[in-house]
């Protein structure tokens, strides 16, 4: 199994995680286990909340959207064209490489 490594940024640190596709759910459940995030998260993953926005910077492109997503992000001001819900981003190899920062 290759595993996948995913730079993370949060604030002025950056750290390198190690994991394998679907050892978790999603990109928040890995940053909430990795990180100890307060407030991320909070609707468990339902992308309603909006609070585990991130910015992903990839070489492989992401897995489209679903338009719970979009509305989601759109009805809090944000741009779904520039940013994501870490609960709506699967752990695979196209996040391999990636540069996740943390909004």
């Amino acid at each position: 199994m290759q595993s996948i490594n995913i730079n993370i940024q949060l604030d002025n640190s950056c750290k390198t995680i190690h994991t394998f596709a679907n050892e978790y759910r999603n990109l928040m459940q890995l940053l909430v286990n990795h990180l100890y995030l307060d407030d991320f998260g909070e609707c468990g993953g339902m992308g309603r909340c909006c609070t585990c926005v991130v910015k992903i910077e990839t070489i492989k492109p992401l897995s489209e959207f679903n338009s719970n997503e979009k509305r989601t992000l759109m009805r809090h001001d944000y741009n779904p064209y520039e940013v994501r819900l870490a609960c709506q981003i699967p752990i695979n190899n196209q996040l391999h490489l990636a540069t996740v920062t943390i909004i």
